[in-house]
Order: structure tokens, then C-alpha cells, then sequence
């Protein structure tokens, strides 16, 4: 009787695929404008002064890809457990989005390093305040993020190495 009554409780939030559909949407909306944004991303990149632990170009989109997938699903998670009643993890889950969705035309449209860095730092502590608001609801939504956090983190590396090198 438990199961069919949280199932319901559930569906009275439109907790099932088209709201998962909407949040991974979302993200993939972010990915679609900065892939417009940085059209030849894959040039400017192989023609910058880079350290010798920068990855190859091809390696982003598929990285990418899977991150913005998991980022998704961790705010769909958040969305499943509490609904309108996580308003602040999911504001910061938009916060967190909306400054990814500047740093590619930041590095790649206007070649401005130093300030895509500074989004870039902005993205980490965005990141990580939706980690810890993430985990009080739901751990593993909290989980789902930390390879973002990680790759942001070794992004934000690279973008200052790359900053230093080129200007």
C-alpha cells in the first residue's frame, strides 16, 4: 500500500519522463547554444599554446555529453523527492547552468580568457553550493554532480594555463 501511495504522490508533481525530458532538455539546450556559440572551437583550441596535460579536442564533446546528461538527471532527482519545496537547490541549479552556458562564448566566441577564468571560478562555487543543497534533499543527486564539479575544477586549471600561455 506504500509503494502505490508514493507513486501517486509522485505523479501529483509530473515527477515521470516529460519532466526528466525537461530537465536534461535544458541542459542540452546549454550544450546546443555553446557548440553554436564556439562553431570552431575544435581550431581555436588545437591552435592555442596548451600544457601537456590539456586533452585532445575530441575529448570535450563526448566528456560533455555524459555531464550534461548526469546534471539532469540530478536536478530531475531533486524534482522527484521534493518539488516545488526545492526551490533553492534548483535556483542554484540554474544559477550553476546559466554561468556554464557563458564560459564557452567567453573562451572560444571572444578568445577572452581571463574573463571566461573568472566565469569559470564563479561556475565552481555555483557547482558546489548545488552539491551541498542537493545532498540535504537527496544524496545521490548530490552525487551525480561531482564529476561535473571535478571536471569543472580541471577545466578552470586548464583555462588558466591557457590564459597564461596566450597572452
Amino acid at each position: 500500500m506504500a509503494a502505490v501511495h508514493r507513486s501517486q504522490g509522485m505523479g501529483s508533481r509530473g515527477l515521470g519522463i516529460p519532466s526528466l525530458l525537461v530537465f536534461v532538455g535544458l541542459c542540452y539546450a546549454v550544450a546546443a547554444i555553446g557548440g553554436i556559440a564556439s562553431a570552431d572551437a575544435g581550431e581555436v583550441y588545437r591552435g592555442l599554446d596548451r600544457p601537456p596535460w590539456a586533452p585532445p579536442s575530441w575529448l570535450f564533446g563526448p566528456v560533455w555529453t555524459v555531464l550534461y546528461g548526469m546534471i539532469g538527471v540530478s536536478a530531475w532527482l531533486i524534482w522527484r523527492k521534493a518539488g516545488a519545496a526545492a526551490r533553492t537547490p534548483l535556483i542554484w541549479w540554474g544559477v550553476q547552468l546559466a554561468v556554464n552556458l557563458a564560459w564557452t562564448p567567453l573562451f572560444f566566441g571572444a578568445g577572452e580568457y581571463g574573463l571566461a577564468l573568472a566565469d569559470i571560478g564563479l561556475l565552481l562555487v555555483a557547482a558546489g553550493v548545488t552539491v551541498v543543497l542537493f545532498r540535504r534533499v537527496r544524496p545521490a543527486a548530490a552525487a551525480l554532480l561531482l564529476p561535473y564539479v571535478l571536471w569543472v575544477g580541471y577545466a578552470a586549471a586548464l583555462n588558466l594555463s591557457i590564459w597564461l600561455a596566450n597572452t
